[in-house]
C-alpha cells in the first residue's frame, strides 16, 4: 500500500468514524541520576541529558534539543505523506531546526525572560522535480497539518498532577 492509500484509507475511517481519529501517546521519564533521565515511549527508551557545560553528564539529548527534534521529523513525515496525498513528486526531506534560548529564563536570572526557545528557525529541503508553485502549496498543506508545529505554536493546556511518596532511602 501507497502512502497516499494509507492517507486516503485514514481521511475515510476518520470521516466515518471520527472517534476512530482519537488517540492517546503516553512518555513517562524517571530522573536517574543527577540530571540524567530515562524516558519510555511505547516500545522505546532512551537517555535524556543536559550537557557538561550545564551541569549534565552529556549522554543524551536535552529536552529542548527533542523539541526540535519532534518538529524536524514530524515535518519531514508530513511532508512525505501531503506530498503523496497531493500527487507532487518528491524524493527527499531534510528539516534542519535551530531554536535560540536565552538561559537567564530557565535560571531564574531574569523573570521577563522565557525559558523556553526564544525563536526557532527551521530550514527544509526538499528534493523535487515538481514547480514552485506546487512546492509552495505543500508547504502550506504541511504547515496546517503538521501535529508538533501545532503544538508548538499553539497553547495546548498542560495539567501536571503531583504526588509526594515516601523516599526509599528515608525507608532504610
Amino acid at each position: 500500500m501507497s502512502f497516499k492509500e494509507g492517507f486516503e484509507g485514514f481521511q475515510a475511517a476518520f470521516k466515518e468514524d471520527p472517534e476512530k481519529a482519537k488517540a492517546v501517546f503516553t512518555s513517562t521519564s524517571r530522573l536517574v541520576e543527577g540530571l540524567k533521565c530515562e524516558v519510555r515511549t511505547g516500545d522505546y527508551s532512551m537517555t535524556v541529558d543536559e550537557p557538561e557545560a550545564l551541569g549534565g553528564t552529556n549522554q543524551g539529548p536535552n529536552p529542548v534539543e527533542l523539541v526540535l527534534s519532534a518538529l524536524g521529523a514530524c515535518q519531514e513525515i508530513t511532508y512525505r505523506l501531503f506530498a503523496d496525498k497531493m500527487e507532487i513528486p518528491v524524493t527527499g526531506v531534510q528539516v534542519e531546526v535551530l531554536g535560540n534560548i536565552d538561559l537567564c529564563g530557565f535560571f531564574a536570572v531574569d523573570d521577563n525572560v522565557r525559558a523556553g526557545y526564544q525563536d526557532i528557525t527551521a530550514n527544509v529541503t526538499i528534493e523535487s522535480t515538481a514547480s514552485d508553485e506546487d512546492i509552495q502549496r505543500l508547504k502550506e498543506a504541511v504547515n496546517a497539518h503538521c501535529p508538533v508545529l501545532d503544538i508548538v505554536l499553539n497553547k495546548t493546556p498542560v495539567k501536571f498532577n503531583v504526588e509526594k511518596v515516601a523516599s526509599a532511602q528515608a525507608a532504610q
